[in-house]
């Protein structure tokens, strides 16, 4: 998370020029495309989320409740979150369109909302969680060749064709290939084999992307920024796919070398409660970036001969991550309120998985077009309450219980 704070920090730089303020997009140039693909670290959240959901799977199986009561317990801890960000940037959405800045305001509310396809995939991850942890369990490394050949022939099309945007497809593919990887490695896969295969995967990977840039002119960062305007994220392509794969074998070496295998009960606390607010933490890192970078430009037009010093991106990192680190917690104290606490029992399995899809598209839904009222934008205003229905529905599927 500190990682992805600090790029999305660094991908606008802020300058006082002629005593103006200008805004423009970061264009790190070929240095920083080769550091990219070392410090792009999405693919280890879905093999850890892999990881997660087949330890909670397997004692889900244990207490033998239904679907229902699984989904309820692991998703409504996202309401909380969600709900109190989406409303919140709403809220600011509807007042600027209202004050006379109607297309502005639909342009940032879905600008914001961009951050949420983490969301979507992630709960419909969780979602499919028992499934994927029974087909590995079932089928073992088989059940990858499906994702891995669908997401190679959406690259091959794309190339083909020249229409990018049929790489959004390789969301379907790419992530739950990695999630994938996190059961087989609950499992046992990769920490478990010898070290000189794992060393032999990580090696092959790199080479395998190396040629997928140098040979197939894949885009050459693993993210975007102003010089690389297509990259290898965000769609997922296949390099992404490896990279994954290369992070995967890290781990399993960081395992085999006993890195962390002794962690003393104050950290253990600490690692609990910043868990806790990673989701909010993700959230809210775009706000607190714009006001930080704002306090700052307005400083600088006010001390002109400090801009140097108070625009400068390092300042502004730590600005960013220390006012996320006092702010997030706050915030949490909120959004803990709109977390149901689970009843005993299972609830109503129409009602859960009701609940469920109303939510998840729901959020799927403000991720498209972003959420606001305002007679100019009624599909803004559809998506928000879409998702607040959703909210609200498995809320009290989640309450009320059998129990």
């Amino acid at each position: 998370m500190l990682i992805v704070v600090i790029f999305h920090t660094l991908l606008w730089q802020v300058l006082l020029v002629d005593g103006h303020i200008q805004v423009i997009p970061w264009a790190p140039g070929p240095v920083w495309w080769a550091i990219s693909w070392i410090f792009t670290i999405i693919p280890v959240f879905f093999v850890a989320a892999g990881y997660a959901n087949a330890a909670v799977v397997d004692s889900w199986r244990r207490t033998g409740t239904g679907y229902s009561s699984f989904i309820t317990v692991r998703v409504s801890r996202m309401i909380g979150p969600m709900t109190v960000f989406i409303l919140i940037f709403a809220a600011i959405g509807t007042v600027g369109a209202w004050v006379g800045w109607p297309a502005q305001a639909a342009a940032y509310s879905r600008q914001f909302a961009q951050l949420l396809w983490f969301a979507v995939v992630y709960l419909l991850l969780l979602a499919a969680a028992p499934l994927s942890v029974w087909l590995h369990d079932r089928f073992g490394g088989w059940v990858m060749l499906p994702l891995l050949a669908a997401l190679i022939c959406v690259d091959v099309i794309v190339r083909a064709s020249g229409d990018q945007s049929l790489q959004w497809l390789n969301l379907a593919f790419v992530w739950p290939l990695a999630h994938q990887w996190g059961i087989a490695y609950h499992r046992g896969w990769f920490r478990t084999w010898p070290t000189r295969w794992v060393v032999a995967l990580f090696a092959t990977g790199a080479l395998v992307i190396a040629g997928l840039v140098g040979w197939l002119h894949y885009p050459q960062a693993a993210v975007a920024w102003a010089d690389v305007p297509v990259a290898n994220l965000l769609p997922p392509t296949l390099a992404i796919t490896v990279l994954g794969l290369c992070q995967t074998a890290v781990l399993a070496l960081l395992e085999k070398a006993h890195v962390a295998d002794r962690i003393s009960e104050p950290w253990q606390r600490r690692i609990r409660l910043t868990n806790a607010v990673l989701l909010s933490a993700y959230l809210w890192q775009v706000p607190v970036i714009v006001v930080v970078a704002a306090a700052l430009a307005g400083l600088s037009l006010l001390f002109p001969a400090a801009a140097g010093v108070l625009l400068h991106p390092l300042l502004l990192v730590v600005g960013v991550l220390v006012m996320l680190s006092l702010t997030v917690p706050q915030v949490a104290r909120i959004e803990v309120r709109l977390i149901p606490t689970p009843g005993v029992g299972d609830p109503d399995p129409w009602r859960a998985v009701g609940g469920f899809a109303l939510f998840a598209t729901g959020t799927w839904a403000v991720w498209q077009w972003g959420a606001l009222i305002h007679p100019s934008e009624p599909v803004a205003g559809l998506a928000l309450l879409w998702f607040l229905a959703g909210s609200w529905f498995l809320r009290h599927a989640t309450l009320r219980t059998s129990g």
